[in-house]
């Protein structure tokens, strides 16, 4: 049975329930030597402590999608076929966009939310450059089929998730598709491809959607094969002006990071509760050499560019969590940079799904502004944090929360 599939649900909310219903039913009814009936016993509640633990996590898992398969609960999955040197641009010398195209076969991706609003799609991607081999999730913007809207084509956002964290996570947990469809079809926000391709493809390790030689060329999975099989299956715009990144936790650290490096690949990325320094993720591969850590890092990576590059960044946080990232990045973003920073107050839901959610459709709206090159009103400029002057966090709503309104001052008094 699947582990995010519904039998394996059912099936643990029915041993929960024989296990609380056994010792009602068995425990004056035991026969044998006292030891015999007090190893029954023992057996009956560890039994029910089993069963109980197994319900909570299967709910909590399956709400929070952290782990897609058995494979990744045990850590026996492994996506990574071959991990070549591919140099410092991670093509590896190949002149990919002349590759011939990549012909996908999708299927309708199963799990909770993923039929809504028109239903997500997936497909397995062998990455002809990273050497990944690991399933990519799509979602059609509601415009996408529109008679209207057949010679369009369509900017992409690239959905990232945490550590551990499942490529569903995003449409499953965030709802980030139905929330933004009918932000869509009203003009709000711009009709965006989503696309959420793995980015745990190690056993119990983050890549920090690095490129590792001899270990993983996640860099190059996430920035060069999976946009190549997008462009080539869908209506989608090219690179760099019809691409973006969106991540929370790890993969907010990895959508800065890919937009920071390849300007020539992504235009603006959204970073939700991120890092600068790898070393904020404690198994993250990008945190085990000095070398790695400097080539990883969006803040150094700013810092140090010969030519800052013309990306726009959004990024939100509390304090001591994503937050400072975001300060720092703008302290050092110059012309054409942009970094836009939210202050989250800690009453916002803390490190997890209830914070990033609600801050899909403000996200959004900036991102769909951004790429329309116009100037969203409150935001900041390059670097400058944007905290923007309001009433403090008592009795804000999450709306207000997600979209920066409630003070930073406000923020750090306990409401």
């Amino acid at each position: 049975m699947s582990l995010t599939g519904t039998p394996f649900l059912y099936t643990t909310i029915t041993l929960a329930v024989i296990a609380l219903v056994l010792p009602f039913v068995l425990w004056t009814r035991t026969r044998g030597p006292k030891v015999l009936r007090a190893t029954l016993r023992g057996l009956m509640l560890l039994f029910a402590q089993a069963t109980a633990v197994t319900l909570v996590f299967v709910l909590v898992n399956n709400s929070n999608n952290l782990y897609d398969n058995w494979g990744d609960l045990l850590g026996t999955g492994n996506h990574v076929q071959q991990a070549a040197d591919l140099g410092a641009d991670g093509t590896g010398g190949v002149a990919y966009r002349k590759l011939p195209k990549v012909r996908q076969t999708f299927s309708p991706a199963d799990g909770p939310s993923m039929d809504a609003a028109g239903g997500v799609r997936v497909t397995q991607l062998k990455g002809r450059v990273s050497g990944v081999d690991a399933e990519v999730y799509v979602w059609l913007p509601p415009q996408y089929d529109d008679p209207a809207y057949r010679d369009k084509k369509f900017p992409v956002v690239e959905l990232l998730s945490g550590y551990p964290g499942s490529a569903k996570a995003w449409f499953g947990s965030l709802h980030v598709h139905e929330q933004l469809e009918p932000l869509m079809r009203s003009g709000q926000v711009a009709p965006f491809i989503l696309v959420s391709p793995r980015t745990n493809v190690i056993a119990k390790a983050d890549t920090g959607c690095a490129n590792i030689p001899g270990t993983v060329n996640a860099d190059t999975w996430l920035s060069i094969d999976v946009p190549k099989m997008i462009t080539d299956n869908f209506r989608a715009q090219g690179a760099p002006d019809g691409w973006s990144a969106a991540g929370y936790s790890a993969g907010a650290h990895c959508a800065a990071k890919l937009a920071v490096a390849h300007p020539d690949r992504y235009r603006a990325a959204i970073s939700l509760s991120g890092y600068n320094d790898p070393i904020g993720e404690k198994h993250s591969l990008a945190a085990t050499t000095p070398a790695l850590r400097r080539a990883n890092n969006p803040y150094l990576l700013l810092k140090e560019a010969r030519t800052p590059p013309r990306v726009s960044l959004y990024v939100s946080g509390e304090s001591g969590d994503g937050y400072e990232a975001g300060t720092a990045l703008a302290q050092v973003a110059k012309a054409p940079t942009k970094v836009r920073v939210v202050f989250l107050p800690r009453s916002a839901g803390g490190h997890s799904m209830a914070l990033w959610r609600p801050q899909v459709p403000t996200a959004f709206r900036w991102l769909t502004a951004e790429l329309r090159h116009e100037a969203p009103g409150g935001h900041g400029s390059a670097g400058a944090p944007a905290t923007p002057p309001g009433r403090s966090n008592a009795g804000s709503t999450p709306a207000e929360l997600a979209s920066g309104t409630s003070s930073r001052a406000g923020g750090a008094r306990k409401p």
